[in-house]
């Protein structure tokens, strides 16, 4: 069988103030009328019915996401302790999927991307199933749009072959999000694509990249594989969960993984990680502002203004970020605009936790 697996535990500290820990960025309706997470579970439907959909998150968060999908089975919901990275919340989700089928295949997507062609997305998802089955390891590579220095990137090497007129490449090697030159030299090459941290593997084929790269973590993961479906896995995965060292799946397996590959594609990919990407996404007026909620402008240019119920005047402004909420109120340039999760840091340094 061929599961998704749909990771949805971040809470998006660089979308604060509106992204918070108990009410998350996949949880909000930041594009059109539904959430990211609504988007997330609804564009793969034609390829997973939602049985076969299963969403790693917080058990915090579990029940508002389940509420907006109810259709997905409530066991479908893996819970995290505390989050602890890619790489072990992937690990977590390919025990319980072991435990269904040994035989299983994953695709690990995430809540946080918005995609345009979902048809396309959905063609490709199949065909990387068909190629994950010699046991690569699958990547879905974005097709640069611009240099961007925020996002990793992979390079390809030799094309291995083609599946249903998508051709998939050996991948050389990752790097990580580049200065702005050595990104312009990528996108000119040709031979780049973004990482979109979107995979397709075989269950056991992940595993044992775990055992061979990750060999601590694996161990931590074999205890709580051992109480699956007994009165105990709880109770062990609370306790050995704090204990695992945090990593990303990508330096963690892929950038040591056996057998990779990559497949570039154009799908309208947006992620949705910062403010930045939502003005670059959201349609924009005359003056390239994206204004939501009440709004008076003079001499406005370039900005976005995410309001709530008070009007939010400006005038001789340019190139900011202005997000209004019921107990605060982010200012911030645009160039900066990667920085706001400093403010979630410092004001639980000053356990201002309320805020956060």
């Amino acid at each position: 069988m061929y599961y998704a697996v749909i990771m949805a535990g971040g809470s998006g500290t660089r979308l604060w103030p509106l992204s918070r820990q108990n009410y998350p960025k996949q949880a909000l309706k930041l594009v059109g009328d539904r959430t990211m997470f609504q988007y997330a579970v609804e564009r793969i439907t034609p390829v997973f019915p939602p049985e076969r959909i299963l969403v790693v998150t917080r058990a915090e968060h579990a029940p508002i996401l389940h509420k907006g999908v109810p259709e997905l089975p409530p066991e479908n919901f893996i819970l995290e302790p505390e989050g602890r990275g890619t790489a072990p919340a992937i690990g977590l989700a390919a025990i319980h999927l072991e435990s269904r089928d040994p035989h299983a295949s994953m695709s690990i997507l995430t809540a946080d991307h918005f995609i345009t062609n979902t048809e396309l997305f959905c063609q490709v998802l199949t065909a990387a199933e068909s190629i994950a089955a010699d046991g690569s390891l699958v990547t879905l590579g974005i097709q640069p749009s611009a240099p961007s220095a925020g996002f990793g990137y992979i390079k390809q090497g030799s094309a291995l072959g083609e599946k249903n007129g998508f051709t998939f490449y050996a991948v050389q090697r990752f790097i990580e999000k580049p200065d702005p030159e050595t990104a312009q030299q990528m996108v000119n090459s040709g031979e780049y694509s973004w990482n979109s941290g979107m995979f397709v593997w075989q269950v056991r084929r992940i595993l044992e990249e775990f055992e061979r790269q990750m060999p601590e973590f694996f161990n931590q993961l074999s205890e709580v594989r051992k109480t699956l479906g007994t009165s105990d896995y709880e109770s062990i995965l609370g306790r050995i969960w704090p204990e695992v060292n945090k990593q990303m799946i990508d330096y963690g397996v892929m950038e040591g993984a056996r057998q990779v590959v990559v497949i570039p594609i154009e799908i309208g990919w947006t992620d949705i990680g910062s403010w930045g990407s939502l003005l670059e996404l959201l349609p924009k007026d005359a003056d390239n502002n994206v204004l939501i909620g009440p709004h008076l402008g003079f001499d406005t240019q370039d900005t976005l203004v995410f309001g709530n119920k008070r009007l939010v005047a400006t005038i001789g402004v340019k190139n900011l970020i202005i997000i209004d909420t019921n107990d605060a109120v982010l200012v911030c340039s645009k160039e900066r605009e990667q920085d706001v999760k400093a403010i979630v840091e410092q004001l639980k340094r000053e356990n201002q936790t309320y805020l956060v």
